[in-house]
């Protein structure tokens, strides 16, 4: 009897155990299971992030392309004009002038057939051979308007020396004409020493240099989102080519900002103090287009690839960009190129300049961000 329990209780140990080796076995085929799915998974994601990478460097190496097609474009204008140059071909000013926006024409179709492509000039003395111009877009905002304390800040904030160096250039975007008017006479009647001195110009640009597309059929808030965002982008240029003959220097601007005391000494003794010549473009803000100063000769360049890219992205990324695309080895990835363009931005601390704008000049936008 004694015997036949002890084989029971040996077989009830033997079939314990033989249940828990199952259960062990099923748990670690489970997991082994389990880390092939998640192996399967990181190498998926390796193979995402390689794509993601190559699409990236592809994304790069159009950029460099552009970017090198304008170089070209740019040496053969050069070496064109050296040709006449050299022949003593002297073209009349406003010929001169008006050639500068031919470059319209390539990337805007619609301005293929019209004989001149030039802003309306509704308050100039003509003043060039100055150190600094400095260009602000206005359209109407509505019932609110920031451009008089703009301007007021600008142009009494200097100097009698920087202003007798320097031009200020409104230009006026808006197909309003009641708009383009008050913006005339607010100036002539607040700004009189500087308008008869020729130290502050106003410029209109016909509405026949925007193409057609800005104005869908059936318009919906994206698009016209959109459009908004085109349009500034020519607006800008339209003024950088305009502004591009007055001076050595040009500053962007808008037109709902506020300049901080002495401003302009500050801007000038940065400029100075730079050690090197070899500079894409300086910040003296960093909101967006506000705040950037180029060189005028290198105006057409930044117009050029403005042009190509305008329906893509707002100027300002369109801006980090082509500077991306500059500064950047190709050998180099992305985290290093981030690093070494922060490392050769040239930026004025603090910002010279403050937004103050809330209604945009988008409709029904508004902004607070005012800190720049």
């Amino acid at each position: 009897m004694r015997t036949k329990q002890v084989n029971l209780l040996i077989s009830f140990v033997a079939v314990t155990l033989f249940s828990f080796s199952c259960f062990c076995i099923s748990k670690l085929t489970q997991t082994y299971n389990q880390l092939i799915s998640c192996r399967s998974h990181v190498l998926e994601f390796r193979e995402n992030m390689l794509h993601l990478k190559n699409k990236t460097e592809h994304n790069r190496q159009e950029l460099l392309r552009a970017l090198n097609q304008m170089k070209y474009e740019i040496t053969l204008k050069e070496n064109v004009s050296r040709s006449l140059d050299e022949k003593m071909v002297t073209p009349r000013e406003n010929e001169t002038e008006s050639n500068r926006f031919e470059a319209l024409k390539f990337f805007l179709p619609h301005l293929r057939k019209v004989s001149r492509i030039y802003p309306d000039v509704i308050i100039s003395k003509g003043k060039t051979n100055v150190t600094f111009a400095l260009g602000i877009s206005t359209v109407n905002r509505g019932t609110q308007s920031y451009l008089k304390q703009t301007l007021n800040s600008i142009i009494t904030r200097m100097t009698p020396a920087e202003e007798k160096d320097s031009v200020v250039i409104v230009s006026v975007a808006d197909s309003n004409e009641d708009y383009l008017k008050s913006v005339v006479d607010m100036i002539t009647k607040r700004f009189k020493r500087q308008v008869k001195s020729g130290s502050l110009e106003v410029i209109s640009v016909p509405a026949f240099l925007y193409p057609d597309s800005l104005h869908g059929q059936q318009p919906t808030e994206v698009s016209e989102f959109k459009s908004w965002q085109r349009k500034q982008v020519l607006d800008f240029c339209i003024l950088m080519l305009y502004a591009q003959s007055k001076a050595i220097y040009y500053l962007q601007l808008e037109d709902d900002i506020i300049a901080k005391r002495m401003y302009f000494t500050k801007m000038t003794d940065f400029l100075h103090n730079i050690t090197s010549n070899n500079w894409f473009y300086i910040q003296f803000s960093v909101l967006g287009f506000i705040g950037k100063l180029f060189r005028t000769e290198d105006l057409p360049g930044f117009v050029q690839f403005f042009l190509m890219f305008y329906k893509d992205k707002p100027i300002d990324w369109l801006l980090e960009t082509l500077f991306q695309a500059k500064m950047c080895d190709p050998a180099e990835n992305f985290r290093q190129c981030t690093t070494r363009l922060k490392e050769v931005l040239i930026q004025h601390k603090p910002s010279l300049f403050q937004h103050v704008g809330i209604h945009s000049s988008f409709p029904g936008k508004e902004q607070y961000f005012k800190k720049i």
